[in-house]
């Protein structure tokens, strides 16, 4: 039996922090207003306060929290990572426990945070939501447990085999915080007709990102791109776009970004295959 002699405590907090930020995101999740639950909209609450933070009257404020609490996991997790190599303390245990938060944090809270927004999926099928978002946690460990197996202490980190579990869950939150926001900025009407469409959509979205995690696209790892090398005039550019329009229209913005990062790769993946396979025909037919 191999017995623990240290552990890097900086990194290890970080990891622990995305866990606790998933068990609470999981925690708001739970406190979403059930179906059926009649309330009027009230605007976006000032939060003074932790405790109006965590205890607002709006219903719909935990969809919100719920999804920043998400986000606020992924900078834990991006950090965690990036500390450990930094200062060389990489270990299998720090390995390990990051997988067991991401689970938590990018698996089980996004899973029931789509239940809870997506209730009226069940006119569709009585069991649809709940099997999706089932599905949606399954590939997410069964992606953690193939990161794990086929990641070697050599690797790079430049890229990914599957879309990331961080980047899976980013695009269910964004929409759950984009949601917040729509239905704080227009009257009820539009919320609902906005609402409708979106509890039928974001389980199919669900089921699309689930399956993409356990593929074998390749994903770019964005902060080592970003932080590694020099960049180019237009790259550095599009870089300060991309940053300024999520602190303008960041409701907006993120759901947009999540969404392409998690679509080119298999986009462009596509047209590659359907590409090769036409100039393949074209040599057989010559």
């Amino acid at each position: 039996m191999r017995r623990i002699r240290a552990i890097s405590a900086f990194p290890t907090l970080f990891t622990l922090g995305n866990l606790v930020c998933g068990f609470f995101a999981i925690v708001a999740a739970s406190r979403i207003a059930k179906p059926g639950d009649t309330f009027v909209p009230v605007p976006s609450p000032k939060l003074d306060s932790a405790s109006e933070l965590f205890l607002s009257s709006d219903p719909t404020h935990n969809v919100m929290l719920c999804g920043t609490l998400i986000f606020i996991a992924m900078l834990c997790d991006m950090f965690d990572g990036q500390v450990a190599r930094l200062a060389k303390v990489t270990s299998d245990f720090g390995a390990q426990l990051d997988s067991l938060c991401d689970v938590v944090s990018f698996g089980v809270a996004p899973g029931i945070l789509l239940v809870k927004m997506c209730p009226q999926f069940t006119h569709i099928h009585p069991m649809g939501i709940w099997t999706i978002a089932a599905f949606y946690a399954c590939c997410t460990a069964m992606r953690l447990a193939r990161f794990n197996v086929e990641t070697d202490d050599e690797d790079d980190h430049s890229s990914f085999e599957g879309l990331p579990s961080p980047a899976a869950a980013a695009v269910i939150a964004s929409f759950a915080i984009f949601s917040y926001k729509v239905r704080n900025e227009t009257n009820f009407a539009n919320f609902e007709g906005f609402d409708w469409w979106l509890q039928r959509f974001m389980p199919l979205v669900a089921l699309a990102i689930a399956m993409l995690m356990v593929s074998r696209i390749r994903y770019p790892h964005l902060v080592t791109h970003m932080i590694r090398g020099q960049k180019s005039f237009p790259q550095l550019v599009a870089m300060v776009f991309v940053i300024m329009a999520v602190l303008t229209v960041g409701e907006y913005a993120i759901p947009m970004l999540c969404v392409l990062y998690a679509l080119t790769p298999p986009a462009i993946h596509g047209w590659r295959w359907s590409w090769r396979r036409r100039h393949l025909l074209h040599r057989k037919a010559g």
